[in-house]
């Protein structure tokens, strides 16, 4: 028998000296260790093939992921129905609906021929209801929708049926008028504190400066010869109102008889008329009449009120676009 030659099946395997590098004597070093002899820190091989802190089951063989990697991965958030939205969307929409009507805009629409040609019957306008909250005042000129002062507008039957009480339910939210409402449309031909008159043949005069009117009277009419009057003072915080058709129109002039002496106080004032929306081939602004402007201009203490609406309005504007920016700026992160 060879020196150093072993023989027998059951002989124990000759062990061989461990290498610098803590590999088996008889390791290629060209050759990575399987998963179940890698070794584990400065030791063996882990025992039974466990896997080191980090290893991703589901990765390729040999590829080692990050410890937590597995942890960081999050499920998208789920999107909320559209069905459990729906509720919250039309419950802003009335919330808006009801703000806008209450502070801003509200339609109306013309029933009779007393501003023509200004307004034809049927036509729909927005009536203004923001600048009253900050204190302005109607100014001569202006087409103001104001509440019935007391039987101007006569007995009328109240609407009943089936129509009008979804009416009344579609006024409490969207910008338009109850059908029980009583409101009536004319133009300021003076405010409070103005001497008015108009004598027969001849121009209406607001303290004794007679007024241009050609620009929105009737075609045809005069301005007053159906109901001469004056002079007389109009009291503070009242206004003297009158039809574009002055034949056509039971304005101020017919109920200087009653209680109020055919003037409207500010506080019936519902708002300003500002532009004809509908339909929509009439679609205009409803400006202060040059005559009227003019006459406005000797009236400068008007302008600071003006200008402060105007200026409170933006200020108000400003927080709500930079918050509705911020929100923006926060969704796209």
């Amino acid at each position: 028998m060879a020196v150093g030659a072993r023989s027998g099946a059951n002989e124990e395997p000759e062990d061989r000296p461990a290498r610098p590098d803590g590999l088996p004597g008889d390791a290629d070093p060209g050759v990575p260790p399987s998963r179940g002899e890698r070794t584990h820190g400065s030791g063996g091989p882990t025992p039974g093939g466990s896997r080191e802190p980090g290893d991703d089951p589901d990765a390729p063989d040999g590829e080692v992921t990050e410890p937590g990697e597995g942890d960081r991965r999050e499920n998208p958030p789920k999107q909320r129905s559209f069905w459990k939205e729906l509720p919250i969307l039309v419950g802003i929409a009335l919330v808006l609906a009801l703000l806008i009507k209450t502070f801003l805009l509200e339609a109306f629409s013309i029933p009779s021929d007393s501003m023509q040609n200004t307004l034809q019957r049927g036509d729909r306008v927005l009536v203004d209801k923001l600048t009253p909250w900050f204190g302005s005042t109607p100014e001569r000129g202006e087409v103001v929708v104001f509440r019935d002062p007391g039987g101007w507008l006569g007995e009328s039957p109240e609407a009943s049926g089936p129509w009008a009480t979804v009416q009344k339910g579609i006024s409490y939210v969207l910008p338009f008028p109850s059908p029980d409402d009583k409101n009536l449309i004319k133009r300021v031909i003076a405010v409070g504190g103005d001497t008015v008159a108009c004598e027969q043949g001849g121009p209406v005069t607001v303290n004794g400066e007679p007024v241009d009117e050609t620009d929105f009277v009737y075609p045809g009419n005069t301005a007053c010869d159906d109901r001469p009057f004056g002079p007389l003072e109009v009291p503070e915080g009242r206004l003297w109102v009158m039809g574009d058709h002055r034949q056509g129109s039971l304005d101020s002039r017919y109920h200087m008889d009653g209680p109020t002496g055919g003037t409207v106080s500010e506080d019936e004032v519902v708002g300003r008329a500002i532009v004809v929306a509908w339909p929509l081939g009439r679609w205009s602004f409803l400006p202060v009449p040059d005559g009227y402007d003019e006459l406005n201009a000797a009236s400068p203490a008007a302008l600071p009120v003006t200008a402060l609406s105007g200026a409170l309005g933006a200020a108000g504007a400003v927080p709500l676009v930079m918050w509705h920016r911020r929100r923006r700026a926060a969704g796209s992160d």
